[in-house]
C-alpha cells in the first residue's frame, strides 16, 4: 500500500493524540507519580528512548536522534505512535552500548542502539521482537592483505578487530578464529580508525554499517564479504529492563509495524544497499 512520509505520520499522529489526550486517557496521559509507577513508563506520559553517545549514521542521522532521522529514530517515533505517544511526547536519553544491556533499573523505556537479541543478554534485560535482521560483514581497505580475500581461511593469519561487546566481535570469534584472536576497540570509531592506520588488516560490522564506512568514511574503504553464520539473522530488539510491564505492549507494536509494512520501509529509506557476497 502508499504510506505517507515519516514527517507527515508524525504531524497527524501528534495533532490527533492532543484531542485525545483531552478524552480518553490513554498512554500518553500525565499523571501521578503512583500512575507512572504502575504502567512501568520512566515518566508519566512521556516515552524515554535511550540511544548511544554518539549514535552514528546511518542508524542515527547528524547524531540527532529528536529530529526524527535515521533508521532507529524512525522507528522509535513509530513504536512511540503505536503505544499512543505523540512525537512531541518521545524524549530522548544516551547510555553507552554497555550500560544499556547492565543489569539493574534503566533511566529509559526502550533503547536501540543495534543491540542483537542473545540468550546472554536476556537474561539481564528484556527484548522486544525484532525490529531488523542484518548479517555481519568483513571491512577492510585497498591495499590491506584482507583486500583479495575471498574466503574464511584468507582471513586465519590475519589481524581481525570489532567492537568488544558487540555481535561483531563474537563473530570474529566463531566463525573466522584468527590465529591471533579477535582485536579488541572500544567503538567502532577506534576499529574504523586502526584499520585506516593498518594496525588491522580488517574490521567486522553490520552490513548497513559497512556499506557506510566504504562509502562515505574510509580511503579506499571495501567490503570483503558476509559471514556465513550470518547469513540469515542477526536480529536487533529494543532493549527494555528486565520483566518490564512494557515488553509486552512493545512487542506488539514492533509486530503491528512488522505486519503492515512499516519497518521495511524504514529500512530501505534509511539503510538501502545490496547483500554483500558469502565468505566461504
Amino acid at each position: 500500500m502508499t504510506r505517507r512520509p515519516l514527517a507527515a505520520i508524525l504531524v497527524a499522529a501528534s495533532a490527533a493524540l492532543a484531542l485525545a489526550a483531552c478524552s480518553s486517557g490513554g498512554s500518553g496521559d500525565t499523571g501521578s507519580s503512583d500512575d507512572a509507577s504502575a504502567s512501568g513508563y520512566v515518566t508519566e506520559g512521556k516515552f524515554t528512548v535511550g540511544t548511544g553517545e554518539p549514535a552514528y549514521f546511518p542508524w542515527v542521522i547528524d547524531d540527532a536522534p529528536e529530529s526524527g532521522e535515521g533508521f532507529e529514530p524512525a522507528v522509535a517515533y513509530a513504536v512511540a505512535e503505536q503505544l499512543g505517544f505523540s512525537a512531541d511526547d518521545v524524549v530522548w536519553v544516551r547510555t553507552t552500548f554497555d550500560q544499556a544491556i547492565a543489569p539493574g533499573p534503566k533511566d529509559f523505556d526502550i533503547n536501540l542502539q543495534q543491540f542483537s537479541i542473545t540468550p546472554e543478554r536476556a537474561e539481564n534485560v528484556d527484548f522486544s521482537s525484532p525490529y531488523y535482521e542484518t548479517t555481519q560483514v568483513v571491512v577492510t581497505i585497498e591495499g590491506s592483505p584482507a583486500a583479495s580475500a575471498t574466503s574464511i581461511a584468507d582471513l586465519k593469519d590475519l589481524l581481525i578487530g570489532a567492537q568488544v561487546g558487540t555481535t561483531s566481535f563474537d563473530a570474529i570469534e566463531s566463525e573466522i578464529a584468527p590465529s591471533a584472536g579477535a582485536q579488541v576497540f572500544n567503538t567502532n570509531d577506534d576499529a574504523k580508525l586502526a584499520l585506516q592506520n593498518g594496525t588491522v588488516d580488517a574490521i567486522v560490522v553490520d552490513l548497513p554499517t559497512a556499506f557506510y564506512l566504504t562509502g562515505a568514511e574510509l580511503d579506499g574503504g571495501k567490503i570483503v564479504g558476509q559471514l556465513p553464520a550470518t547469513s540469515g539473522g542477526d536480529e536487533f530488539g529494543l532493549v527494555l529492563a528486565k520483566d518490564s510491564p512494557l515488553t509486552a505492549d512493545v512487542t506488539a507494536a514492533v509486530d503491528a509495524l512488522r505486519a503492515d509494512g512499516t519497518l521495511d520501509e524504514l529500512a530501505t529509506t534509511w539503510l538501502g544497499g545490496d547483500a554483500a557476497p558469502l565468505l566461504d
